[in-house]
């Protein structure tokens, strides 16, 4: 596990010495349902609280994933909350508590921390969102929301890329090497993406009039329409491609509140 503190991290500390009382957690609920309006986007999940802790809450910790290195690690960092991309109670998981559910949950309930997390109305934010904040991260135009709940951008870069280009601007900007398939000798003018595992919206970036289209994961179908449609597909890694909205996210918080807000990374290679 290792500990970083983002824009929203140091924009915290210099309000934390005179906001030493910190935010309560209904009030910090609030804000994040208003910024991010749940109710608005179709999940299968909830988006929200979904574990009470602390009533006030002086650091937050923010990271993509609430697994048990997550959990712990923000627990010894001194936080009263978390905020994260993906939570849980996932619609179709088993709900017993038990082995790994289990750790988690009491990890968390004996921390006294709060959980919160937001997974498609993050993804879709036109601020903060996973796709905006991916598109400010590598230097591309936001573009405009299209798909299913606006779930996918596409935008015309300013000079085209090959997929060469595309391939070094993704591996140095997300320390992780993408894999790219499909008509790599294709320019790029014309770019979709969609952060996570959104291999399967490959087929609306192409009737979109994508050049090339970038998620985090990959299939095997997925090779074989890149190829048959004569675009590229870049899978640049699902964590790595989701790590920058719920910072975005984060640093508002520090600023709305004056809390301290850190980014916790637990590195995943998918």
């Amino acid at each position: 596990m290792k500990g970083s503190e983002g824009r929203g991290g140091r924009a915290a500390r210099s309000r934390a010495v005179r906001t030493t009382a910190g935010v309560t957690r209904h009030a910090l609920e609030g804000w994040l349902n208003t910024c991010l309006q749940p109710g608005a986007t179709e999940d299968y999940c909830p988006n929200g609280l979904q574990v009470e802790g602390s009533v006030r809450i002086r650091k937050l910790a923010c990271g993509v994933t609430a697994s048990l290195a997550f959990v712990q690690a923000a627990a010894q960092s001194g936080a009263q909350a978390l905020l994260v991309h993906h939570g849980w109670f996932w619609r179709g998981e088993d709900l017993c508590v038990t082995g790994a559910r289990h750790a988690r949950l009491s990890a968390l309930m004996s921390s006294g921390m709060s959980l919160f997390a937001y997974h498609l109305p993050l993804d879709v934010h036109a601020e903060v969102g996973n796709n905006v904040a991916l598109a400010r991260h590598l230097g591309w135009p936001v573009g405009e929301p299209f798909g299913r709940q606006g779930l996918i951008r596409m935008a015309t870069l300013p000079m085209p890329l090959d997929a060469t280009a595309l391939s070094r601007l993704l591996q140095r900007r997300l320390a992780r090497k993408p894999l790219l398939v499909g008509a790599l000798d294709r320019p790029i003018r014309r770019i979709a993406w969609c952060t996570g595992a959104a291999h399967d919206f490959l087929s609306q970036a192409i009737d979109a009039g994508a050049d090339a289209f970038v998620s985090g994961e990959i299939s095997e179908r997925t090779t074989h329409l890149a190829r048959e449609a004569g675009v590229i597909y870049a899978s640049a890694g699902h964590h790595a491609t989701e790590r920058y909205g719920v910072q975005a996210l984060g640093a508002r918080v520090a600023e709305q509140f004056g809390i301290e807000v850190v980014f916790i990374d637990d590195p995943n290679p998918v």
